[in-house]
């Protein structure tokens, strides 16, 4: 829900280049701050991170429009430093699918960078309130806050720059002009836009989800005021948090009792286990 779909030609010149700036230097931050540890043995789990977030952001649940992220998963298992890498990497190959213009990838790099770190500070500051029984809990309401704090960035990016054409979206079975609900199933349940440029094979992605345009251009009933989007947003968006947020508690919960390491000591960590020396049977 908080991933802009915005195309290239919309967002004014200073924002989408401020936001270009901005993320090429947290990434570059972030790089400098994990060179500390020894990461070429999370570089795995970095990848597969990055692979999981960019197959879910780039799946969509039709009836609401909305697209689970498993960024708060990535943040918790990741830390901040190599959170601010995968969200830079699942963007720019969102970007190249047509998931959003390249113009906004700095700022969608920022909102995801952002929702992951926020997700995996505010995770453990929750654990320390309820405790490490509680993990799905600790998730959920994670979940929840953060997105609902970075889907409002999302749309204060948007009444910031795009007006009425950034807001232009996909609005699952929510009808903009009317703010009622339609048939929720008529064009299915899930669709998968990953080798389709964008979701759903839109051919114009835009806002916060993509919305299909006629060879005049796009439909009135899509393009909507930014207080209309905001509406859109708010309504259909908590729906989508709480999947997520039983998403999360789930995976969450099981890698906390499968392998709690790689939660509570955190991906770059420097102790490490090593295996005992065959030969002398001791441990180093």
């Amino acid at each position: 829900m908080s991933h802009l779909h915005i195309p290239d030609g919309v967002l004014p010149l200073w924002l989408w280049a401020s936001g270009w700036v901005a993320a090429l230097a947290i990434v570059y931050l972030a790089g400098k701050f994990s060179e500390r540890a020894d990461v070429r043995r999370k570089v795995p789990l970095l990848a597969v991170v990055s692979a999981l977030m960019l197959i879910a952001m780039s799946s969509e649940i039709v009836p609401i429009a909305y697209h689970i992220n498993l960024t708060i998963v990535g943040g918790v298992l990741l830390g901040p430093a190599l959170s601010v890498i995968a969200a830079f990497i699942a963007e720019v190959v969102l970007a190249m699918l047509g998931h959003g213009g390249v113009t906004v990838l700095g700022l969608n790099t920022l909102i995801i960078a952002t929702e992951m770190v926020v997700g995996g500070a505010l995770f453990r500051l929750v654990v320390r309130l309820i405790g490490r029984r509680h993990v799905g809990w600790s998730a959920a309401v994670t979940t929840v806050l953060t997105l609902a704090l970075t889907t409002t960035m999302m749309v204060g990016i948007v009444a910031i720059g795009g007006g009425a054409a950034a807001a232009s979206r996909q609005h699952g079975a929510l009808d903009p002009s009317t703010l009622k609900f339609e048939n929720p199933f008529k064009a299915g349940v899930f669709s998968s836009g990953l080798f389709r440029g964008g979701e759903g094979g839109a051919t114009a992605p835009s806002g916060a989800g993509s919305s299909s345009s006629s060879s005049s251009g796009t439909p009135a009933s899509q393009t909507l005021s930014i207080r209309r989007f905001a509406i859109v947003v708010y309504t259909l968006g908590p729906i989508g948090w709480i999947i997520e947020a039983l998403v999360t508690a789930g995976i969450l919960g099981y890698v906390a009792r499968v392998r709690p390491s790689l939660i509570w000591e955190g991906a770059l960590a420097v102790a490490e286990h090593r295996i005992p020396d065959h030969e002398t049977g001791l441990h180093p």
